[in-house]
């Protein structure tokens, strides 16, 4: 049987994908850390076109940085981005939580008649004050976090928002952007996003060290 032509070798397979993405996007305007951040965003949903629609802090490298050195937690909401956190990244061991599984966010989801995903968010308030949240998949989960946040709720160090779909997506992420919080956060405005996504992102983050 003939085999298939293509590219066997991870290192090249890596390497050139870089290149690719390199020549297709501009990211020389962009600071240190968030073009690393953009570059693995459009790594992991392979649409260049993205760039645009990104939003994010001038300070959210430095306090993804600076709370992970603190041993803060990543706050996640849902398994599949716990699960795409590059653990050999996190310079103390932090943990990586997701509560979505637990029972208590059944049991609230149930009772205030809310989706488990945004019931998993209030799990998180023991654990916010300087974590870094990563929302990959929820919309209700974002809307939530901003919910505690308005009513007084520690705040994280970072948001990394990037819920994905058709229904709240792309309004979640719009209320992020106009919610004034003084957190440091990025976002990618519309409908696009994902697990993949936000685990791109803090991983990018988490390899950035200040000059």
């Amino acid at each position: 049987m003939t085999g298939y032509d293509y590219l066997r070798d991870p290192d090249t397979i890596h390497r050139l994908s870089f290149e690719l993405i390199r020549r297709e996007v501009d990211l020389s305007h962009l600071p240190p850390g968030i073009d690393e951040m953009a570059l693995r965003l459009i790594h992991a949903c392979a649409m260049p076109d993205i760039l645009p629609d990104l939003v994010w802090t001038p300070d959210l490298p430095r306090a993804v940085h600076d709370a992970l050195q603190a041993g803060k937690p990543i706050l996640s909401d849902v398994d599949m981005v716990a699960y795409g956190v590059i653990r050999s990244r996190l310079p103390k061991g932090n943990p990586v939580l997701s509560f979505l599984n637990e029972p208590a966010a059944g049991r609230i989801g149930r009772e205030k008649q809310i989706t488990r995903s945004a019931a998993a968010v209030e799990l998180w308030e023991p654990h916010l004050d300087g974590a870094v949240a990563v929302i990959g998949n929820a919309p209700t989960a974002l809307f939530r976090l901003l919910e505690l946040l308005r009513d007084g709720a520690p705040k994280p160090a970072a948001i990394l928002a990037f819920p994905v779909g058709f229904v709240g997506a792309a309004e979640s992420k719009q209320a992020l952007i106009d919610a004034d919080t003084g957190i440091a956060f990025a976002t990618l405005k519309g409908r696009r996003g994902g697990s993949a996504m936000a685990a791109a992102a803090i991983n990018a983050l988490a390899a950035w060290k200040p000059q």
